[in-house]
C-alpha cells in the first residue's frame, strides 16, 4: 500500500512564488497542498486548522517576525515541520530559528530537485536540519564563533558519528532537541560544514591532524 501523500502548507506573501512552489510541489504523487497563507497571522491559522506535514514560511511577511510565527506555529501544531525560505544568507537569524526547532533554511535560490528534496527530508527525517545558507554566511565576521568547539559540541558531533539521531543524542545528553540542533549549527559554522557527514568528517580529519 502507498505511503500517504505530505501534506504541505505553504505561507509566504509573493503570490507568484508561491504559485511556482505549488505546481512543483503539486507535479509529485507524494505532496498535496493543504493551505496557503500570505502572512504570519494567516498561516498560523491555517496550520492550526489543517495541521500539515510540513509548512513552508517565507522569512519576510507583513506583521509579526518569522521568529514569532515559527514559534506560534509550533505551540499550534507541534509535529508540524516547518522550513523557512528566505532570499538572504542570515546566520543570526538562522541559529535563532534552529533553536525554535525549524527543521530548514533555504535560500530562495535553491533549484527545483534541493526544494523536493528538502521538503521530503524534512518529513521523512525530521530530526535533521536542512540548510541552504553558504560556508561564507556560515563562518560570516557578522556571527563569529571561536574556533576551538566546546565539551559539548565535542560530545554532539561525536554522537553524531556514531549515526544517532538528533533525538537519540538529546536523550543521551539529557538535553531538548533544539539544542542539539543549535549546537549542530555551531559546529557546522566552526568547522565551515554543510552537513552532518561534512561536519564528521572534518571534526574527524583536525582530530588526526
Amino acid at each position: 500500500m502507498p505511503e500517504a501523500p505530505t501534506r504541505v502548507a505553504l505561507i509566504d506573501d509573493h503570490a507568484l512564488f508561491r504559485d511556482g512552489v505549488k505546481q512543483i510541489l503539486q507535479f509529485e504523487e507524494d505532496f498535496r497542498i493543504v493551505g496557503e497563507a500570505a502572512d504570519g497571522d494567516s498561516g498560523v491559522e491555517v496550520v492550526r486548522r489543517v495541521r500539515p506535514d510540513v509548512v513552508l514560511l517565507d522569512v519576510e511577511m507583513p506583521g509579526s517576525h518569522v521568529t514569532e510565527t515559527a514559534a506560534r506555529i509550533r505551540q499550534v501544531s507541534p509535529e508540524t515541520k516547518i522550513i523557512i525560505l528566505s532570499m538572504h544568507d542570515e546566520p543570526a537569524l538562522v541559529n535563532r530559528l534552529v533553536g525554535l526547532g525549524v527543521c530548514g533554511y533555504l535560500l530562495k535560490s535553491v533549484t527545483r530537485l534541493e526544494l523536493l528534496t528538502a521538503v521530503r527530508g524534512a518529513a521523512r527525517h525530521p530530526d535533521q536540519v536542512i540548510l541552504s545558507v553558504s560556508r561564507e554566511s556560515l563562518m560570516s565576521k557578522d556571527n563569529p564563533v571561536p574556533d576551538t568547539l566546546s565539551g559539548r559540541e565535542r560530545e554532539v558531533i561525536e554522537l553524531t558519528a556514531q549515526a544517532m539521531s538528533n533525538s537519540q543524542i538529546a536523550a543521551r545528553l539529557n538535553i531538548s532537541e533544539a539544542t542539539v540542533k543549535r549546537h549542530l549549527y555551531n559546529v557546522f559554522g566552526k568547522l565551515g560544514a554543510v552537513s552532518r557527514i561534512d561536519a564528521v568528517n572534518k571534526y574527524y580529519n583536525r582530530q588526526s591532524g
